[in-house]
């Protein structure tokens, strides 16, 4: 793990750390569910934030005993979501440029989110951050163990040709945390979705992605 201290690759989240769309798929999912004639609340899905659709979705159904088929569950919830991007969506100040920043000092970047693959593209061409902008992209469909299995980011560290230990994390969520530091990965937490005091795993914490400085991602 200690094979470098220097930093070649930033992997980022999507959900909460680039983007603001935790209220969005909360309000899909939670209109998803009404539609199949169950009325579930908002704060149900916390559990489950950065765990990816299926079990953000499927571990709602099973908190109610609900019975529900999965694919079609999400395929709703994610043509609700899509209808809400293009006038709800929105980049957390600072987000766009922090990628950039580290492209410009030479940093590969990734992003690696547990969303699937039509939500990551619908989010990364609104805020303006087009996939052909980074240097790998691993969705939820590129791994079988979602976080806070650490699968994901060394999916990400694979395509990208880095040593986990030459990765760092940008998260915002617990399970995404957890997934970075069993990943071996150094680990920048932003409190845009979770506490300060729930993120306490990370090795840097800040109240904002805008706060996120090179120094905090390299270490130095």
């Amino acid at each position: 793990m200690n094979r470098s201290n220097k930093i070649r690759a930033v992997i980022f989240d999507m959900d909460g750390v680039l983007t603001d769309s935790e209220p969005l798929i909360n309000a899909a999912a939670v209109a998803m569910f009404k539609e199949l004639g169950l009325n579930v609340a908002p704060e149900d899905f916390i559990p489950f934030v950065g765990t990816g659709e299926n079990r953000y979705i499927g571990g709602v159904a099973e908190r109610y005993n609900f019975p529900l088929d999965i694919e079609s569950a999400k395929k709703r919830t994610y043509e609700i979501y899509l209808s809400l991007v293009p006038t709800r969506l929105r980049a957390f100040p600072g987000a766009v440029e922090l990628v950039r920043q580290c492209r410009s000092i030479g940093c590969k970047t990734a992003l690696a989110s547990s969303a699937d693959m039509i939500k990551i593209e619908a989010n990364l061409q609104k805020i303006g951050l087009p996939p052909k902008e980074w240097d790998a992209l691993v969705s939820a469909e590129d791994v079988v163990h979602k976080k806070p299995a650490p699968d994901i980011f060394l999916a990400a560290s694979r395509k990208l040709g880095v040593h986990p230990a030459e990765c760092v994390v940008v998260e915002d969520a617990v399970n995404g945390v957890q997934a970075a530091k069993a990943a071996g990965m150094r680990c920048v937490a932003v409190a845009h979705s979770f506490p300060v005091e729930k993120l306490a795993a990370a090795d840097i914490i800040r109240s904002s992605i805008a706060e996120v400085t090179i120094a905090d991602l390299i270490g130095k």
